[in-house]
């Protein structure tokens, strides 16, 4: 399987970042609607989260052609930009959708964490690449 997904990074990476574009395009009427104390905290969980996947579907990129530290801060930043981007889009041309900081801030926040996470599984168990 770790094989699988090493061949095929490239191609998940391209398709995950297709995903998140889906997702957050989708208009406003077709979102499904609940309680908002408990769509607020299942809301950033889930930003957070995608955000942290293409995170490392960027490491994984950058694994497989050899790149250094550098990089990964780099795919981390544009990750952090396309969240932002997405957002924008949000406001402006997706229908019935709206920019919202808290989500700006929680897809940071994956990214960050994608990143803090590769930093302390290196140093402990020179995992994955510097």
């Amino acid at each position: 399987m770790v094989n699988f997904i090493y061949r095929y990074s490239t191609l998940f990476l391209v398709s995950w970042i297709l995903i998140i574009f889906l997702l957050c395009s989708i208009p406003g009427q077709f979102i499904p609607t609940a309680n908002w104390m408990d769509l607020l905290s299942l809301d950033k969980l889930v930003h957070a989260g995608i955000f942290f996947i293409l995170c490392i579907l960027f490491f994984l990129f950058a694994f497989k052609r050899r790149q250094k530290w550098p990089y990964l801060i780099v795919y981390t930043v544009l990750s952090m930009l396309y969240g932002i981007s997405l957002e924008w889009m949000q406001a402006n041309w997706f229908s019935q959708r709206s920019f919202d900081y808290f989500d700006m801030l929680a897809n940071a926040s994956g990214c960050c964490l994608a990143l803090i996470m590769h930093k302390v599984l290196y140093r402990k168990f020179n995992f994955w690449w510097h």
